[in-house]
């Protein structure tokens, strides 16, 4: 049996009495022509209000404009157009913002007064907020953490949320983390977008009233949703320090603790004030909010305690005061800024020259200030040996492949760049030599560059005995030297680094800071500082030395052959010499030394030999050099004999002795310290007797 087909009238009534979505017949000229009361906010209005009129008159927050205008392009077009949102106040009822997906269906047959269009009204409004909520915890992952600064991670927390999330928000932070938290002092870390309390300005460190829902989410760790109304019990614990939140007309708030595994870190709070108030699932995002924020923080509380912790290390393994000198004045700016491992030394040498080093180590934290702390120890032990400057940056880069296959486990890659000045103010010469590191900078002067080619090495840690070439060039007195690290180039106006080559400090302007050449260093230094304006958590050292030339009156220099007669005519010259400087009482102890050395340099060396005298800000230095390459050995001789202690003696007579080797030569050196240090020529000798020393 064929069934009839049903009432066009009777689908329509059944459509409109039963369909869940809102559903509006529009005419052409967008007046409501029926509707049925599914539609979320029209339920509350009534039927008078609704019938004949546009939809911004009875609902004028649903942005009418977008109404219009989508639904004339269904008329026009006579297509439909689906699925736009549309968000405004519910007509019913105002406070609440609703957000409706609204799809429009052009009709057929459509003229003045008939039905032109179907609107089809869907409520988004809690699948909405739940996007909402989950795009506000995407923007806090994404842009939260993208420094280890606390501070600026907690100001990109507050942010992230205000005002999309909450109205307000603020973190603040407990001093001691790990301490009990009642009592406990918070620090106001970040507030957004204005002031909800009074008297919590950020940096401000005091502790919250007890008891509130600030102290109980950090007793129980537990976030709470907190309504305000002026007559909650908890603002009565502090009327006047709460009053802001209820004259700012706060209705609702979120306190979530920020925890880690050792305990709180502190509190991030959510203030709502035009907002509506905060629900369930808004606590559930604030929670997962909080512990990505804590994480962060978490980050950045550990790296500026690494950070402390490597800047004290490193300030206490830098030197504490750099020595006086006769070479060079010298004077440096160092900036740990990133607690990297920058390092600068500055070490006497025999023969009144002085090693000036900057080194950079690879890496931040504690672990490159130890590595530079090694380092810096072994530069220093292979610097006092007197090794050639070339011989000494090959031991170094041995030392810098053991230290990094004993740290890292391997030997492979880098591990700081150096550059080293030996200079020597007798001959005013200066050797330079780098592995890795911007070349020294050369001010004559007059304040003219002087260009010295330094090939640049290889950087340190590689080992295998790499070769670092040396550049010597002889300095005027009053020429300054500059070495630094790369730090110093990090400007803010470039961002960019030096790199390495000899132009790559003067192409920042440091050459012109130094061509005031007769400013003091301390002026020079800070000079260089605001010229180049490295950026802040970039580490920066400066060293500067102004070089000088040993006074001739100072030095004493003799030739003599190698012949056993010669030994006490050195003994007279330097009497002679001594008593010229007023250092009669030196005479007997120096005459020993003397004998001693021009003697080992007769029996075991080859040629001429030379023996020279320099009187020195309170010391006496007296060196023998001859042209055997061979280097003595202190050994302690046997009762029975006759020889043996020579080097003994020179080592009793001495505050210090050593021996220098050059390609050509070897040179054995005294130094005696003057005035009342110095040495009893008869202390410790019981056994060797001095009228026995060759004498003419």
């Amino acid at each position: 049996m064929t069934g009839e087909a049903p009432d066009d009238a009777a689908v329509l009534e059944a459509l409109f009495g039963n369909s869940p979505q809102g559903l509006f017949v529009l005419d052409d000229e967008l007046r409501v022509l029926r509707y049925n009361r599914a539609g979320r906010g029209v339920s509350g209005l009534s039927e008078e209000g609704v019938l004949g009129s546009r939809v911004e008159e009875f609902a004028p927050g649903l942005e009418p404009e977008s109404v219009q205008k989508l639904a004339r392009e269904a008329i026009a077009t006579g297509m439909p157009v689906r699925k736009r949102l549309i968000r405004g106040p519910s007509p019913s009822d105002p406070d609440q913002t609703l957000t409706l997906e609204m799809s429009f269906f052009p009709l057929a047959g459509a003229g003045q007064g008939r039905p032109a269009v179907v609107t089809v009204v869907e409520d988004m409004t809690a699948q909405q907020a739940d996007t909402d909520r989950l795009a506000v915890l995407s923007a806090v992952h994404a842009s939260v953490g993208s420094t280890l600064d606390t501070p600026a991670t907690a100001g990109e927390l507050v942010q992230a949320l205000v005002p999309g999330f909450a109205d307000a928000a603020a973190v603040d932070l407990l001093e001691d983390v790990g301490a009990p938290p009642v009592n406990s002092p918070l620090r106001r870390a970040a507030f957004a977008p204005r002031r909800a309390e009074r008297g919590r300005e950020e940096g401000v460190s005091r502790p919250f009233p007890f008891p509130t829902p600030y102290t109980q989410a950090l007793n129980d760790l537990r976030a709470r949703l907190v309504p305000v109304s002026s007559g909650a019990e908890w603002l009565a614990t502090s009327p006047e320090g709460f009053a802001p939140l209820i004259e700012a007309g706060v209705h609702s708030m979120i306190v979530a603790p920020l925890t880690t595994g050792e305990g709180p870190l502190g509190l991030l709070t959510l203030y709502r004030t035009g907002l509506k108030p905060f629900e369930d699932a808004d606590l559930d995002i604030a929670r997962q909010i909080a512990a990505t924020a804590a994480a962060h923080l978490d980050n950045a509380r550990r790296y500026r305690r690494e950070h402390e912790a490597a800047t004290a290390l490193h300030r206490r393994l830098q030197p504490n005061a750099l020595p006086d000198l006769s070479a060079v004045d010298a004077d440096y700016v160092y900036l740990p800024e990133g607690a990297g491992g920058g390092w600068f030394d500055v070490i006497p040498l025999s023969g009144t020259r002085v090693a000036l080093v900057v080194g950079d180590v690879a890496g931040h934290g504690v672990e490159a200030a130890a590595t530079m702390g090694q380092l810096r120890i072994a530069l220093r032990t292979l610097t006092l040996q007197d090794l050639e400057t070339d011989e000494l940056l090959t031991h170094l880069d041995e030392v810098a492949a053991h230290v990094a296959a004993t740290s890292r486990g391997d030997a492979g890659g880098p591990v700081a760049t150096c550059a080293i000045s030996v200079y020597d103010p007798v001959i005013r010469r200066c050797t330079m030599v780098r592995a890795g590191h911007p070349a020294p900078v050369v001010v004559e002067p007059d304040g003219t560059p002087l260009t010295v080619h330094v090939p640049e090495g290889p950087a340190l840690g590689e080992g295998g005995g790499r070769v670092f070439t040396p550049a010597v060039v002889e300095l005027a007195p009053g020429s300054l030297l500059a070495h630094c690290t790369t730090g110093l180039f990090v400007r803010r106006d470039r961002g960019d680094r030096g790199d390495g080559q000899d132009g790559g400090a003067r192409d920042t302007g440091l050459e012109h800071v130094l061509a005031a050449t007769t400013r003091p260093l301390r002026e020079l230094c800070d000079a260089a500082v605001y010229r180049m304006a490295p950026v802040r958590g970039h580490d920066a050292v400066l060293l500067l030395a102004r070089t000088h030339a040993l006074r001739p009156e100072r030095l004493a220099v003799w030739t003599l052959p190698a012949d056993a007669s010669v030994v006490g005519t050195a003994r007279r010259l330097a009497e002679r010499q001594l008593a010229a400087w007023d250092l009669a009482d030196a005479a007997h102890t120096t005459e020993l030394i003397i004998s001693e050395l021009v003697t080992n340099a007769i029996r075991h060396g080859e040629g001429p030999i030379q023996l020279r005298l320099i009187h020195d800000r309170g010391r006496l230095l007296t060196e023998v050099t001859d042209t055997s390459s061979a280097s003595p050995h202190l050994r302690h001789a046997r009762d029975s004999d006759e020889g043996g202690r020579g080097l003994y003696i020179v080592m009793r007579l001495s505050l210090r002795w050593g021996v220098r080797h050059s390609r050509e030569d070897k040179t054995i050196w005294s130094e005696q310290e003057l005035g009342g240090g110095t040495v009893d020529a008869s202390a410790g000798l019981e056994a060797f007797d001095v009228d026995a020393v060759p004498a003419l």
